[in-house]
């Protein structure tokens, strides 16, 4: 029984270096053809670096030839296989330019997506990656509106565009929350305007108010009259949007400060 597992295990390490020798000999002093069939019998059997080495060989020899469309949605499709999301996306796109007519070209079009997707770092989510995430599955929505991959694709839109919102959302609070009113009044403002249907609204309406209060209170007397009645303006505006607003307690509450001032003021002026 030992010899037959010991006769076992001798074969597989034979198979093994056979083969990392025909490979090794073949991407090195293999003929194009020879280059070509390895890499696609590797691509095949989903050893991907080693056959996007063979491809990255053979590219140059058959460039402009009818073997490189299939060459190249293979480098493409192995890359996104071994992770390599942003040159994936990058082969998938020029796939789609190159071969317009190609029966493959939805499929590229919805991968080239899905890479930008796949490879916009989940810690630390960047504007632009996401926006070119969002760009191309918005193109191929529209490009085939009757694809199965719709619901997939509007899927990965409304999430990211849901992650956009809330960076600016936690970024105009962060100006309040640091203290700085007058940009956190602006970048709530801003948020608003490029976010007019989110979910953040009566969040950002609040901490808009918040912010327009804490600024009115906390300025000089020249300035403080200005400021009140653009921060009673922001917790109107509040209450227009939420007539149930959450935050009725605390909005009372500002507004009863700012009123207060502002009889402060007019009697100050009457002294």
């Amino acid at each position: 029984m030992l010899k037959i597992k010991n006769s076992i295990i001798g074969l597989i390490v034979a198979l093994v270096f056979t083969s990392c020798g025909e490979y090794t000999k073949t991407l090195n002093k293999g003929s194009s053809a020879e280059q070509y069939s390895l890499a696609t019998k590797l691509y095949e059997a989903e050893k991907y670096n080693k056959a996007i080495q063979l491809f990255e060989k053979v590219i140059p020899a058959y460039r402009g030839k009818p073997q490189m469309e299939r060459i190249q949605f293979m480098v493409s499709k192995a890359n996104y296989a071994t992770k390599n999301y942003l040159l994936a996306a990058y082969h998938f796109e020029r796939f789609t330019k190159n071969y317009p007519k190609s029966t493959k070209k939805k499929e590229a079009s919805f991968l080239s997506a899905h890479s930008y997707y796949l490879a916009i770092p989940r810690s630390n989510l960047d504007q632009s990656d996401t926006k070119t995430a969002i760009g191309a599955f918005q193109k191929f929505i529209d490009t085939y509106p009757e694809s199965d991959k719709i619901p997939e694709a509007n899927k990965y839109v409304s999430e990211m565009q849901s992650r956009l919102e809330k960076k600016a959302f936690d970024i105009a609070f962060q100006y309040y929350h640091t203290l700085q009113y007058k940009s956190a009044i602006t970048a709530f403002d801003n948020f608003l305007s490029d976010n007019l249907g989110t979910s953040y609204k009566e969040d950002a309406l609040y901490y808009k108010s918040k912010a327009a209060h804490d600024l009115a209170m906390n300025s000089i007397a020249s300035k403080k009259e200005v400021r009140i009645k653009s921060a009673i303006k922001a917790i109107e505006r509040l209450e227009r949007n939420f007539k149930e607003t959450k935050y009725k307690k605390e909005i009372d509450k500002l507004r009863e400060e700012l009123e207060n001032q502002s009889s402060l003021l007019v009697s100050t002026k009457n002294e």
